[in-house]
């Protein structure tokens, strides 16, 4: 029997956004872990907020959204706001009910900028490692480190001579400036950002104004324990 659509929407809906994520599904422990090391950091976040104003964003709420962030490649808190305006799965990770009204994305960027300028990030993973050693998921004797190449806030564009002279153009197997000479971070340094420094990854690779992240991981069971984030060299 053929069903008929029904377009008519319901008035009033009693559900949580709990009803709707599978019993099975992988973010509900990760909610667990990350809610019991968040609750440890209260004393943390109250340091870092004044105690008079309107209320911000929670710092929590800033924590676990970019652990979505990073679980779900979404590229842009523009992006991560349109999602939790339609996106169950994501608000309940995040403890925010189906009526309530999501923030503005340029608010939520603002509210993290609190968090760059504070270990409390570094905190959280260790309070991660914290539980992941109480369940004997550690080893001491099996490590490995791994590193990469993180892009900076930077254009290539400018990345000018040290001297003060004109600017540069970039090319596919290096840069040089406007006079054909090589760009080399002994003479020449970004306006916008000047503790990065032009660095490639092999031999044909764009070069790029980046930074070196190391991480140390756990081999036995995959944990990350340690992250550091270096000067290109």
């Amino acid at each position: 029997m053929r069903g008929i659509e029904d377009r008519s929407d319901a008035l009033f809906i009693y559900v949580s956004p709990e009803s709707f994520v599978p019993e099975d599904h992988p973010l509900r422990p990760i909610r667990v872990m990350a809610d019991k090391a968040l609750n440890s950091l209260s004393k943390e976040f109250d340091q870092m907020y004044s105690h008079t104003g309107r209320p911000s964003v929670p710092p929590e709420v800033l924590l676990k959204s970019l652990l979505l962030q990073i679980l779900f490649s979404i590229r842009s808190n523009r992006q991560l706001v349109e999602q939790l305006s339609h996106n169950i799965l994501f608000r309940w990770f995040l403890g925010v009910s189906l009526e309530d009204r999501i923030w503005d994305h340029s608010t939520f960027s603002q509210n993290q900028e609190r968090l760059i300028g504070t270990d409390i990030a570094g905190q959280f993973l260790q309070k991660i490692l914290e539980q992941a050693k109480e369940s004997h998921l550690l080893s001491r004797d099996h490590f490995s480190v791994d590193g990469t190449l993180i892009e900076a806030w930077a254009s290539i564009k400018s990345f000018h001579p040290k001297d003060g002279g004109p600017g540069n153009r970039s090319g596919r197997n290096g840069s040089v400036d406007s006079h054909g000479k090589s760009l080399k971070n002994e003479t020449h340094a970004s306006t916008t950002d000047p503790e990065s420094r032009l660095y490639r990854k092999g031999k044909g690779k764009e070069s790029k104004l980046c930074y070196m992240g190391h991480v140390l991981m756990e081999n036995r069971n995959g944990l990350v324990v340690n992250t550091r984030l270096t000067q290109a060299t």
